[in-house]
């Protein structure tokens, strides 16, 4: 695999979709840098429409700073036990109707692939939602602006059997149930 980047390496991508499991309870152990660049190169290689590309990423390693972003929102105590909790940053999105709908597919894409490049490599992960901007921005110091409308929580799993469990039964609406060819 010589010549071939870091974070393309580990498992299929279909595999590592099939196989992805929410993780939320985290062994205290850091993550190798390279592990933590290749996530970041992971998401900044997303497309992005128009080539816009119009995100940034806050690293977020220290104790202290997790547990506090971990009462932003009704479900993101997970941040509190996470290695590393990556904010995803993207300029404040406008309120005319429609507008910047790209934003939010630009930055869904990029927490996607982060996600996957996690996964492959043996870190859990679970999303957190904003609910409590303005103290996010306290604790970030993000520039007025910027918006901060997402964080990921990455660690390995406390459980490692967390990356093997089978899937829940009825996890999934089964394919025939929702797609539709040419018309519904």
């Amino acid at each position: 695999m010589s010549g071939v980047p870091a974070y393309t390496r580990g498992m299929e991508v279909s595999d590592a979709i099939r196989g992805l499991r929410v993780v939320r309870a985290f062994r205290q152990e850091a993550l190798a840098d390279a592990d933590v660049e290749a996530l970041l190169e992971a998401g900044r290689r997303a497309g992005s429409s128009k080539n816009t590309q119009r995100r940034h990423f806050i690293v977020v390693r220290d104790r202290d700073r997790l547990h506090e972003l971990s009462t932003i929102g009704d479900h993101a105590g997970h941040l509190a036990g996470a290695a590393v909790g990556i904010a995803l940053i993207t300029p404040v999105p406008s309120p005319a109707p429609g507008a910047e709908r790209s934003l939010m597919w630009d930055l869904g894409g990029a927490a996607q692939n982060m996600i996957l490049a996690a996964w492959s490599r043996g870190i859990g992960s679970a999303p957190a939602t904003v609910y409590q901007q303005e103290r996010c921005r306290e604790i970030l110091a993000y520039p007025d602006g910027q918006h901060c409308e997402y964080i990921l929580s990455f660690g390995y799993p406390a459980d490692p059997s967390d990356l093997t469990r089978p899937l829940r039964r009825g996890g999934r609406v089964p394919l025939h149930e929702i797609v539709h060819h040419e018309q519904w």
